[in-house]
């Protein structure tokens, strides 16, 4: 008899595959994934990868993949059952003991499962004929695409269709009834279908079965616009997620997911090719489904609408997330512009203008200090004492102890910037303090460096050493024209730059004037000259010196672009698992070795 679904994903979820394969092989992490000496066969070069994320292990020199069941399998010799109760026990649960009601409920999942596909079919055929032109209109208005109908499986549920009829030949009455889809009306004495006169939106679970519906009503009149199924004994809205089955195959190295509302928002954001998008099926976001999103993504993204009612449901959100979060896991919130929301936002704006205002997403912790500040009169010490109860109240909820530490020190870091006064002692004279306070300077360059990438303080520090040594860059012009800037503007300045060395007029120049740039260049200058790092140490140093930096961060530069390459392949060998993928990027990573 087949375990319980749920039963082997609550192991899954408890223990990492890492941890699994950890007490056989010795691992190493590298990046998102681990690394080790296959267990499959002999080799001096590591070719077994483990993936927590995704949730396998891949053996490039023998070809063996699979999760923890099919690892402890194979390498204990162990049948599947003795597996399952091995791992249990290591993650703390209960053994599964069968009955015949284990049996049974394996039965009516069955059903279940199948009498969902036929009614989804159904309405997609209905759909498809073409019989309801205000259907279509009204996708169409919606800038539903046929591509998008045919991923996400839309359909439509017509006032007076029989399909019920047509179930009652294979299905009995009380297994109909157990799927949600229809009831028995007490007033009018006869078997209703719930979703009648609706657009139909297939919810899946995580490995892609039907196990419930959302509805869209196109009537006026109808009392709920949109209506989902009932809790049913498989399907429990708050512990799914409508699109998580697809969403979870698109996870990329930021780890970001986007939260939206509804079903439109998840449709539209995915027709514009943002795939990595989920939604709460129409309930606040609960522990169960906070645990569910962070199995495959670590920055959850929420967006609600811009409206205040859509906000106040972020704060709402954010107050009940809070106490459950992990210190390898964070959550943002997105505040979009007024009466718009993610669906509404995308078709009139675009997808770039989305992942822009994405940009802006703030971080939980931030987010309740500023929506709970916006309430605070700042002189009025009783409006001072309820917010700082306020806050002590939320950190002392949430269940990790050492998290809720760092954040109360947070927010009462904060909260004493507020009150200078009431903790001046404290702050032995703080105001005295800042006027001496001599790595000040120094704490407001490192926090306007914070803003640029690596490779952009690199690259300023290459164009520092130039237009600071002119006449050595003349007899060496090759080396700075080889280099490709990642920024436009930076690479335009840089072939401007070339000119200048070039021209006879400033042939005597040993360093720039930057009165002799337009304006758009002034401004790379300046952030040059304020952000590059090199300028600390490259006073006084002959021509053998600065060539010899010179050579140096270039040399930087190409070890970030190999590891750029690197872990982009990392990428594609986790989702593709392909032998001359991996034989790349050993070659890469020897590269890399070599310097």
């Amino acid at each position: 008899m087949k375990y319980p679904k749920e039963y082997l994903e609550e192991i899954k979820l408890r223990l990492k595959v890492s941890q699994v394969v950890g007490r056989t092989v010795k691992l190493k992490k590298r990046g998102k994934e681990f690394i080790g000496l296959s267990p499959f066969s002999n080799e001096k070069t590591p070719s077994f990868t483990v993936n927590d994320e995704k949730g396998f292990y891949h053996c490039f020199s023998s070809g063996e993949h699979g999760n923890i069941f099919d690892f402890i399998m194979k390498i204990k010799n162990y049948k599947f059952g003795e597996v399952v109760r091995t791992l249990a026990a290591d993650a703390g649960m209960q053994p599964y003991r069968f009955t015949k009601l284990d049996e049974e409920k394996q039965n009516r999942w069955k059903i279940y499962k199948t009498v969902l596909e036929k009614y989804a079919n159904f309405c997609i055929e209905e759909l498809e004929s073409k019989k309801y032109p205000e259907v279509i209109e009204y996708l169409q208005k919606r800038k539903i695409t046929n591509k998008e109908i045919d991923f996400f499986k839309i359909g439509y549920a017509s006032v007076d269709n029989n399909f019920y009829n047509k179930l009652k030949k294979e299905f009995s009455e009380k297994e109909i009834y157990s799927t949600g889809i229809y009831y028995f009306d007490e007033k009018k004495k006869k078997i209703v279908d719930r979703f009648r006169g609706r657009i139909i939106f297939p919810v899946k679970s995580l490995n892609g079965s039907i196990f419930a519906f959302g509805g869209r009503s196109l009537a006026k009149t109808t009392f709920a616009k949109y209506i989902n199924s009932p809790e049913t004994e498989f399907y429990k809205k708050g512990n799914n997620l409508y699109n998580i089955n697809s969403a979870k195959e698109f996870r990329d190295e930021s780890s970001e997911v986007f939260v939206v509302e509804g079903y439109m928002d998840v449709i539209n954001l995915h027709k514009f090719g943002i795939k990595n998008v989920i939604a709460n099926l129409g309930t606040a976001v609960t522990e169960k489904q906070a645990d569910l999103i962070w199995r495959f993504f670590k920055n959850p993204i929420v967006c609600l609408d811009g409206d205040a009612s859509g906000q106040k449901a972020a704060i709402r959100a954010a107050e009940r997330l809070f106490p459950l979060m992990k210190p390898d896991c964070n959550i943002y919130f997105l505040k979009l512009p007024e009466n718009l929301d993610p669906d509404s936002y995308i078709n009139q704006e675009g997808k770039e203008s989305f992942l822009n205002l994405a940009k802006n997403k703030i971080e939980i912790l931030n987010f309740i200090w500023n929506s709970y500040f916006e309430e605070v009169e700042n002189n009025n010490p009783y409006s001072l004492t309820l917010f700082e109860k306020k806050i002590r109240t939320l950190c002392n909820d949430v269940k990790d102890r050492t998290l809720a530490k760092y954040f109360l020190d947070n927010f009462i870091r904060k909260i004493n910037e507020l009150t200078p006064n009431v903790n001046f002692k404290k702050n032995s004279f703080t105001k005295f303090k800042k006027i001496i306070n001599p790595l000040q300077q120094t704490k407001d360059t490192y926090k306007q460096r914070n803003k640029f990438e690596e490779k952009e303080l690199k690259e300023f520090s290459i164009l520092f050493l130039v237009f600071n040594n002119l006449d050595i860059f003349r007899k060496n012009i090759e080396l700075i024209s080889e280099i490709n800037f990642s920024n436009n503007i930076v690479d335009e300045f840089k072939k401007k730059l070339i000119e200048y060395l070039l021209s006879e007029k400033f042939f005597d120049r040993k360093k720039l004037d930057i009165e002799d740039f337009e304006k758009k260049y002034k401004n790379v200058i300046e952030i040059i000259e304020n952000n590059a790092p090199v300028k600390i140490i490259c006073k006084d140093k002959n021509e053998e010196e600065i060539i010899i930096m010179f050579n140096e961060i270039t040399s930087e530069i190409k070890k970030i672009d190999l590891k750029k390459k690197i872990e982009s392949l990392e990428n594609k060998v986790s989702l593709n698992l392909d032998e001359n993928l991996y034989k790349e990027l050993l070659t890469l990573r020897n590269q890399l070795k070599g310097g």
